[in-house]
């Protein structure tokens, strides 16, 4: 890119955004990528998805979030569930951060308590369920309702960045996306943009094999410099207190309850009681879990017991 990125700004008139609006919409609707939840406006259905998406790769997610749907297959089953069965279920699929689950089945006791059943259909309420932000908020209005702004992740920001040489700033990010999005369209538009930037736009753009509907328009593919925004990596999972916690969490799913010591030996080999990985370490580690709410610990004279909070 030649210019600062104080300089650079949408620079579209409206015929280049009513065409690239159109051409991007006719690329999705010939072909992309077929997942489940492409196929339903249900918001309970869009809502997990969205939340068991949340940094896990989604050709992961698929047989979750069908497994998901079939022991709890409406928000009210989901609500009226033990809140142990649904982190355990969540434990044992390796979705991450357990406390999703936790949210997720409070969400659920909002949507029955306070909604007699009904979901919200703006951003701006559905922000006010558990857990759920302003991206899974708009995410859920625009792709059950149609009723969202349009959707800024990391792949939308790359494909911005590049094509229209959009600023790396996320309030220009928000106010470009926004300019894109023809009036009305949010379900079918945040789909495609975000499947462009997943598909076509990577971090190694495959514009021609992947036929990206944009390179008429696109400074990247003109001038051949595909930098983009700097993409977050996701923290080591292997040995960190994250792998821990759901190992603590599918052992309790099994056993319900277990001894502090039996605990620590079952779930890491190189513990020892008075070592580095010891008692002090995993009660560090369960208390934490416990102030989740996941949890509870009952000490007594000679023993320490930790369960699965029902």
């Amino acid at each position: 890119m030649t210019e600062s990125d104080d300089d650079r700004r949408l620079s579209a008139d409206g015929d280049t955004v009513a065409a690239a609006q159109t051409a991007l919409i006719e690329w999705y609707e010939a072909d992309h990528r077929d997942f489940p939840w492409r196929e339903t406006d249900d918001p309970y259905a869009i809502l997990v998805s969205e939340v068991m998406s949340q940094q896990t790769q989604l050709d992961r997610v698929v047989e979750a979030w069908a497994a998901f749907l079939e022991k709890w297959p409406t928000v009210d089953s989901l609500a009226a569930a033990a809140r142990s069965d649904v982190v355990a279920f969540w434990s044992a699929h390796s979705l991450g951060y357990n406390n999703r689950a936790k949210y997720l089945h409070e969400a659920a006791g909002q949507v029955v308590g306070d909604h007699d059943g009904e979901f919200p259909e703006s951003p701006t309420e559905l922000q006010a369920l558990m857990g759920v932000g302003p991206y899974t908020a708009n995410a859920v209005a625009s792709f059950a309702f149609n009723n969202g702004d349009a959707v800024v992740d990391t792949n939308v920001k790359r494909v911005l960045y590049r094509a229209f040489d959009v600023p790396d700033d996320d309030a220009a990010f928000e106010a470009a996306a926004n300019e894109l999005m023809p009036t009305n369209r949010s379900r079918v538009w945040n789909n495609a943009i975000m499947e462009l930037g997943a598909t076509a736009c990577g971090k190694t753009p495959d514009c021609d094999m992947a036929g990206c509907p944009w390179r008429t328009w696109c400074s990247a593919y003109d001038s051949g410099d595909f930098t983009a925004p700097d993409v977050p990596t996701q923290p080591r999972f292997e040995g960190s207190r994250r792998q821990f916690r759901g190992r603590v969490i599918r052992l309790l799913g099994e056993h319900n309850a277990l001894e502090l010591d039996t605990l620590g030996h079952r779930i890491r080999v190189d513990y020892t009681p008075d070592g580095e990985y010891g008692r002090e370490w995993l009660r560090e580690l369960v208390s934490d879990l416990a102030g989740d709410g996941l949890v509870t610990v009952t000490e007594s004279d000679e023993t320490t017991v930790v369960r699965l909070k029902s």
